[in-house]
């Protein structure tokens, strides 16, 4: 190995909906350089019910997309792989069971962390790619199972936690794969609404930052980009107009239709009305007219913690 395939590593976000893989290589002034970085939609939570059982059909798909990041990594000479597990494997009563499954099938061994460590996490992450912002801070990443939330000032972290506020759950109440009527909309927007009381009364923070697949899906149907562009996702500032707009492009269509939408990712146009509801009740609690989007996200605060200097 050469110096610098010493200073590669890899990250794997083990999610509800999707797995994220990231590739970092630290360069000589401490910076990373991005070698690779894709998600892959698993659905680990589908159907999850009232024993919320993760499903042998969502285990054999996370194994497979898990054994192809590592083969991935293995290609770019990486020095380690970190692997996190959020709200799926958090809740799912046999979550200890698939983790030994995937270590088995996958020789990856996955950490399964707190909402409070993964919205830490998602911070430092975000953080990272904002500057020299130094006001009141909230980010927030909502996934397929959960929404992190993360408040704070500056790199200063003063409060956090995690609700089970995901797209998936209302996805499958309230049928949101589906055409949704008017009044169906507005009942899955009170339903997240009263999952998110814990969010009522709070002041409205300087700037408020989203992360994940939703608004960066969101953000990617606004830019109308065929192929995804970090570059241009990263810190686009959404408003709610934008947000309204895309709620009701959804809603008038089912998912099969919802795949011709340019800009959205294959697998996304299931949960993706729900996903934008959950962004759009968030922006109304906090009294935020406006959002920046960010690209950063849990894999790149792993990333830092795990194997910054």
């Amino acid at each position: 190995m050469n110096e610098s395939t010493l200073q590669r590593f890899a990250v794997i976000d083990a999610g509800t909906n999707s797995i994220k893989f990231h590739i970092g290589e630290r360069e000589p002034a401490g910076t990373w350089r991005t070698l690779a970085d894709r998600a892959e939609v698993t659905r680990m939570g589908e159907g999850f019910g009232q024993e919320r059982v993760i499903s042998p059909a969502a285990l054999d798909r996370t194994v497979a997309a898990i054994q192809g990041m590592v083969e991935e990594a293995q290609q770019h000479d990486v020095q380690a792989i970190a692997a996190v597990g959020t709200a799926g494997l958090r809740i799912a009563s046999n979550g200890a069971d698939v983790v030994a499954a995937i270590a088995a099938r996958t020789g990856v061994r996955i950490e399964v962390i707190s909402g409070e460590d993964e919205g830490r996490l998602a911070y430092l992450g975000a953080r990272s790619g904002l500057g020299a912002f130094e006001g009141s801070l909230v980010v927030f990443d909502t996934g397929g199972g959960s929404s992190q939330f993360t408040f704070g000032s500056g790199s200063r972290v003063d409060e956090r936690f995690s609700v089970e506020v995901g797209a998936v759950k209302y996805t499958e109440r309230f049928h949101l794969d589906q055409v949704v009527s008017p009044e169906t909309l507005l009942d899955a927007i009170a339903a997240i609404a009263a999952d998110l009381a814990r969010l009522d009364g709070r002041p409205s923070p300087d700037q408020l930052v989203a992360m994940g697949g939703v608004v960066t899906n969101i953000t990617a149907v606004k830019h109308r980009l065929a192929r995804y562009d970090p570059t241009v996702v990263q810190g686009t500032v959404l408003d709610r107009a934008e947000i309204d707009r895309q709620i009701e492009l959804y809603r008038s269509q089912d998912a099969a239709s919802r795949r011709t939408i340019v800009g959205l990712q294959p697998k996304r146009e299931e949960v993706i009305l729900a996903g934008a509801c959950i962004v759009r009740t968030v922006m109304e609690k906090l009294g935020k007219e406006t959002l920046t989007v960010s690209d950063r996200g849990l894999r790149h605060g792993v990333l830092a913690e795990r194997f910054g200097n």
